[in-house]
C-alpha cells in the first residue's frame, strides 16, 4: 500500500509541476485579460494541489519526481512553432488543453496501475483530474 501511495504521489507531483510550468511558460504569449486571469487563477489550484503532495510526501520521507526533462523540451518546442503559426489566445488555449487532456489520461492510467494507494492519496488525484477537466471546459471559449 504504502509503495503504490508514493508511487502514485510522485506521478501526481511531476504531472503538476509539468503543468505549472507550461501555464508560466503560456502567460507571456496571452494577450487576452480573462483569459490570463482564468490561467493564473488554475495555476493557483495546481500550486495548492502541489503543495499537499508535497505534505504527503513528506509524510513517506520521499523528495517526489521531476517531470520527464525530453517532455518539457518536446512541450517548448510544439509550443513556440505554434506561436509562430497562430493567434496567440487560442493557441495557447489549445496547447493548454492538449497538456490537460494528457495530463488527466495520464493520472487514471496511474490511479489504475497504483490500485493499493491510500484512499487520501486517489482522492488528491482525482481532485488533480478535476482540476485538469475544469480548466478543459472553461478554455473552450478561446479555442
Amino acid at each position: 500500500m504504502q509503495d503504490d501511495s508514493i508511487k502514485l504521489l510522485r506521478e501526481c507531483n511531476a504531472g503538476i509541476k509539468m503543468g505549472v510550468s507550461s501555464l508560466d511558460d503560456m502567460m507571456k504569449y496571452v494577450q487576452s485579460e480573462d483569459l490570463r486571469t482564468l490561467l493564473q487563477k488554475s495555476k493557483a489550484t495546481h500550486t495548492r494541489l502541489g503543495n499537499t503532495t508535497h505534505e504527503y510526501l513528506n509524510e513517506y520521507h520521499d523528495s517526489g519526481k521531476e517531470p520527464a526533462v525530453m517532455a518539457k523540451v518536446m512541450s517548448k518546442m510544439k509550443a513556440n512553432i505554434k506561436l509562430d503559426e497562430d493567434g496567440p489566445d487560442s493557441t495557447v488555449a489549445d496547447l493548454i488543453t492538449d497538456g490537460c487532456n494528457m495530463g488527466v489520461k495520464s493520472l487514471y492510467r496511474y490511479l489504475n496501475q497504483y490500485p493499493a494507494a491510500e484512499e487520501k492519496i486517489k482522492k488528491l488525484t482525482r481532485e488533480v483530474a478535476d482540476a485538469e477537466e475544469t480548466l478543459t471546459r472553461e478554455l473552450r471559449d478561446y479555442l
